[in-house]
Formats: C-alpha cells, sequence, structure tokens
C-alpha cells in the first residue's frame, strides 16, 4: 500500500479519537464549512499545517456538500533545503500544492521591534492576497487546542488581558473573506503522535528571525508558557482541557471590566 494511503488509515483508525473525531467535531460545532466554500489551506511546511492539508483533503472526498481545496504554500524565503523538504512531504502526502513566493523574510531581517509580529502580519497578508486571487472565500490555518490554550495563558500573564484565539473569524481587510482553525479541538500531544507514528518529518522551525531572537532574548515567552502547562499537569492532567473549556464558559456578570466592538463595559454599568 502507498505510503500516503497508510498514513490516511492511520488518522481513521489509530488516531480516529483523538485526530479525526475533534477535527470533524470542531467543523461541524463552530460551523467552518459551507456549501460551494472554496478553501486555501495555508501550508507552512510545519507538522500542524501539513496534517491539516491531510485532513481536509479527506474530509472533501466524504463531505455530504461540495466544497473545493487549494493547498497554498507561500515561500516568504526558505533555504533551498527547506522548500525541498515542504515539496518532498507534500508529495509524500499525495498533497497537490500551489507554491507563491514572497519576500517577507528578507523585510523583517533588519526589523529590530517585533519582528516576528511584522512577520506573522505580513505572512497573513499574503495568504488572504493570494487566496482572494484564486477564487477563495476562506483560508484555514493550522492552529491547534495546544496554540489556543497558550495564547489565552500568555494574554493573562504577559498581556494583561483575557484574550482567546476564535476558530473563525472574518477578515477586516479582505471583503468576503474568512479565516478558520479547522483544527481547533485537536491537541499538539496528538498531532506529534501522529507524526512520529508515521515517522515524518516536517520543518521544526525554517525562520531564522526567530532563533536570532531567542539566541538573543532566550526562552521564548510561549515556550515558557508551554512549559508552565506542563508542569501544571503534573498534578492536574485536566489543566489544559480545563482552560479551553474555559474560553467556552466565560461569567461575564462576573468580569470587572470588558470590552465588545471597542466598545467598554463596566460591571459598575449595571449598577447604577
Amino acid at each position: 500500500m502507498e505510503k500516503y494511503k497508510l498514513i490516511e488509515r492511520s488518522i481513521l483508525k489509530e488516531f480516529r479519537r483523538s485526530i479525526w473525531s475533534p477535527f470533524v467535531k470542531g467543523v461541524k460545532e463552530y460551523k467552518l464549512l459551507k456549501e460551494n466554500d472554496k478553501v486555501a489551506v495555508c501550508i507552512s511546511g510545519g507538522k500542524d499545517s501539513m496534517l491539516l492539508a491531510k485532513l481536509m483533503q479527506m474530509l472533501n472526498r466524504i463531505s455530504d456538500f461540495p466544497f473545493d481545496v487549494v493547498y497554498l504554500v507561500m515561500d516568504p524565503g526558505y533555504t533551498k533545503e527547506n522548500r525541498e523538504n515542504i515539496v518532498k512531504n507534500a508529495q509524500l502526502l499525495n498533497i497537490p500544492i500551489t507554491i507563491f513566493e514572497s519576500n517577507i523574510f528578507e523585510v523583517v531581517e533588519y526589523v529590530d521591534k517585533s519582528p516576528c509580529y511584522l512577520c506573522a502580519r505580513m505572512r497573513r497578508g499574503n495568504l488572504y492576497a493570494k487566496a482572494k486571487e484564486l477564487g477563495c472565500n476562506k483560508i484555514a490555518l493550522g492552529h491547534h487546542m495546544s496554540d489556543v490554550i497558550e495564547t489565552t495563558m500568555m494574554g493573562m500573564l504577559y498581556g494583561a488581558q483575557i484574550q482567546a484565539m476564535l476558530p473563525r473569524l472574518k477578515s477586516t481587510n479582505f471583503e468576503g473573506m474568512e479565516l478558520i482553525r479547522p483544527m481547533y479541538k485537536i491537541n499538539e500531544e496528538a498531532v506529534l503522535e501522529w507524526r512520529d507514528y508515521n515517522k515524518l518529518d516536517f520543518l521544526r522551525c525554517a525562520c531564522k528571525i526567530t532563533k536570532k531572537v531567542e539566541e538573543e532574548r532566550g526562552v521564548s515567552k510561549r515556550a515558557e508558557t508551554k512549559a508552565l502547562i506542563k508542569e501544571l499537569k503534573k498534578t492536574n492532567p485536566l489543566v489544559e482541557r480545563n482552560i479551553f473549556n474555559a474560553i467556552h464558559n466565560v461569567q461575564l456578570d462576573t468580569l470587572v471590566r470588558y470590552k465588545t466592538k471597542n466598545k467598554e463595559c463596566s460591571f459598575l454599568d449595571r449598577l447604577e
């Protein structure tokens, strides 16, 4: 049997409970897809985006309604080896990718303040623009449950705010476009287990800016948060699930102050 078929079978059998079922549940619960959508699955070359591409491809075959998928790879300035790694893995997974180039790495290389933030914004903008050019109305990113949990924790610990990562949102700069996160309910541990089970080798980090920042400033805030959650799990195995469920169960009446649609609301407003 061909390698990609074995990989697909592992998703439906060995990883049905930890990957396939949460994926399908998330797509349905958050209404991420509808009839005649055309989705650009954005592939960076890492484990998350590669798994997302395979999941979307498999769902596309059995969906109750028709929708189209484009597997979009933006080359922001990868080394030859990293680009070849993406192409090789796409072929291995039987995913027909569309590659386009940008100069993002070159632009952010000499930015001292928040290069990662600028890079992320530029990547997102380029992906939206290319997806729209290809006739897509949605882009899909490979963020998973662990990303959601870590982002929530980072906002509280380092940003002094309670802010989560949504499973879908409308673009404010590209009319008619939406961003969706179909792996919203999948834990990163399951992704790692799937990768190792199938003996796959994806890009870890292709950005030399990230490596430079880590060398200069030490461990990133996300890495610190990931380590903290790992430590908390030693005494409370449900800590990740509880944080994830918390953003689905916010009690606004107990908050001192919150914002909605750029309007600030206070508990005092209810007392006057």
